[in-house]
């Protein structure tokens, strides 16, 4: 019996053709029996990404619902045991230290409502009991003095709209308070890619931790409440719920091997591992190892590894929206990765929007992280190793090239201004008062609401003007040899090949006013001077300048004293004796 394309074909031999006997089977058809198409068997690790359209139809961006969360203070088994004022103090953002810690959280009762109070029927009506905890979310988010909140409801309250995880996000850096509610929206259309649902949230507290307890309900405002990455959502968009599903804290793609390790290494730690990937799904960490090692492997061809292990689609979908959206914080951060169990493939999800469509805001009114020169584009990945492998390839920059202009139609002006209008009415009412009024200044939303329309075509062309310069780069730490002073950094790239020029400036100042050595060379990253620098702080960069005039500068950059960046250097110290030391 032969099987073919999914039906059956009987090969039969003639019965004189037979010399010995044999049992044979008589085929007969009947009017009933027809030949039908059937689908070929699908290999898992060729499966597209394809999101449950269907959880957004009941959406309705012109609504808001109103949350009441009364906090009380826990168990000290469970961390709960903390004020209302304490979880607000907490803070997730580490700096040297990426040792994990538990942040302070309390216990709450959650309630749905309305402008009067809990609801008949809704989550949490006529409770007297905690019904959930509530912490502080984000990383740098948690050090704004606006919080944002996640809520973990209980399993005995069922949940609400099929989510335990409630995160709550104030988007303080956000004037208009909907660029993230905007850019789920559109992800909604957008193949090869899942959204996330979301809602405005009118949110009141009660306080019994303090001293007294407080009766009343605090008005706090307006929240996006956001739908969470977890198992649930896996399973609520059709995906696997029990696949493997990281959230990005630090990660670049590197192999990470103190941090990464499989759970049955006896150094293993969740804590350090997820200083890089918070663990939401499997906890079997082979498969994500031995992705890593691949990506990380340059005897590997990288076509080789892409294509084994990444659904090419959606990382180019990915890449492409982001990029259109000038989502530039996207490097180590702000993504999930997701890889159903069986499966080899990884996909790419999206989070966290806020940041985004911000470039001609920045121009106006300008910030204490204006974007580096290298924030635009295809550059915006360059430093992380599996994009820059990638992006080197010219079949795959042409793919993403050919997802941007499939993406474009999709983010049209006409289409975001559609839905800022309808956005627009249900915040402006909260910007309008306290407490939102506190952190809304009227030029400026009237500005962001102007621009953001125009903010896609800003950032296409700015991909294309990324295309035309050099890559940018990191400097290395300058050192002493033989009595001469050496510089050296990192060669950049310049997808023409074309020469590249380096001009390195040593200055007394950050923006070089008083530069005191400075030199060129071709294709060379390195210079060295005779040592005649006196005790003081000195800072140096390096300019990469192609044959077509298009300049490029390094990725490292420079805090002062207040807080504000400057871009494209370093600063290094020498010392009485002759020593040097970088920041």
């Amino acid at each position: 019996m032969l099987i073919l394309a999914g039906a059956l074909v009987f090969s039969l031999q003639p019965v004189e053709a037979i010399s010995e006997p044999v049992n044979t089977m008589q085929v007969t058809a009947t009017p009933q029996q027809t030949a039908v198409p059937k689908a070929a068997q699908q290999d898992i690790n060729e499966l597209p990404l394809v999101d449950n359209v269907a959880l957004y139809a009941n959406d309705d961006p012109s609504s808001i619902v109103t949350i009441y969360v009364t906090v009380r203070k826990g168990n000290a088994s469970e961390n709960t045991n903390h004020t209302w004022e304490e979880v607000n103090n907490a803070t997730k953002f580490f700096f040297e230290n990426l040792e994990n810690v538990e942040v302070d959280k309390a216990e709450v009762i959650f309630q749905i409502g309305d402008e009067t109070g809990p609801i008949r029927g809704e989550v949490g009506f006529g409770e007297n009991l905690p019904n959930g905890t509530i912490q502080v979310r984000g990383n740098s988010a948690s050090t704004r003095t606006v919080k944002s909140y996640k809520i973990e409801l209980r399993d005995r309250t069922g949940g609400w709209r099929g989510q335990n995880t409630i995160a709550l996000n104030k988007h303080y850096g956000d004037p208009t308070r909907i660029k993230n509610y905007l850019c789920f929206d559109l992800l909604q259309s957008v193949p090869d890619m899942t959204s996330l649902r979301t809602q405005f949230v009118h949110l009141y507290v009660k306080d019994e931790t303090s001293d007294p307890p407080s009766e009343e309900f605090v008005d706090y405002g307006l929240f996006t409440q956001v739908e969470q990455p977890n198992r649930t959502f896996l399973r609520n968009h059709g995906l696997d719920p029990n696949g493997q599903l990281y959230k990005a804290v630090f990660f670049e793609f590197f192999r990470y091997p103190q941090e990464i390790r499989p759970v049955d290494d006896p150094q293993y730690e969740l804590r350090a591992f997820e200083t890089r990937l918070e663990v939401k799904g499997d906890q079997n960490h082979t498969k994500l190892i031995s992705m890593l090692e691949a990506v990380n492997d340059p005897l590997i061809p990288i076509e080789q590894t892409f294509e084994r292990y990444f659904n090419v689609d959606n990382y180019f979908t990915w890449m492409a929206f982001n990029i259109l959206i000038g989502h530039t914080d996207t490097t180590s951060q702000n993504f999930y990765l997701y890889s159903p169990q069986n499966s080899e493939k990884w996909y790419f999800l999206p989070w966290d929007y806020d940041a985004s469509l911000n470039v001609l805001f920045k121009e106006r009114f300008g910030s204490v992280f204006p974007y580096q020169n290298w924030e635009k584009g295809v550059q915006t990945y360059w430093g992380v190793v599996l994009h820059n492998r990638v992006l080197k390839v010219d079949r795959y920059r042409q793919q993403l090239d050919e997802k941007i202009e499939e993406i474009r139609p999709l983010l049209t002006s006409e289409i975001i201004n559609e839905k800022l209008a309808v956005y627009r009415e249900v915040t402006a009412p909260f910007l309008n008062r306290t407490p939102d009024l506190f952190y809304s200044e009227e030029d400026r939303l009237e500005f962001a609401y102007q621009t953001i329309p125009r903010e896609v075509d800003t950032n296409y062309q700015r991909y294309q003007q990324s295309l035309k310069e050099p890559m940018p780069f990191f400097l290395g730490t300058p050192e002493i040899v033989d009595g001469k002073i050496r510089f050296y950094w990192n060669t950049s790239y310049d997808f023409n090949a074309e020469n590249i020029t380096y001009q390195i400036q040593l200055s007394r100042d950050y923006e070089f006013n008083e530069v005191i050595l400075e030199a060129t060379t071709t294709n060379f990253p390195q210079v060295e001077f005779d040592n005649v620098l006196e005790p003081d702080t000195y800072f140096w960069r390096v300019i990469a300048r192609n044959e077509s005039g298009y300049q490029q500068f390094p990725f490292d950059n420079y805090m002062d004293d207040l807080n504000i960046r400057h871009n494209g250097l370093q600063v290094f110290y020498v010392y009485a004796d002759g020593t040097l030391s970088p920041q």
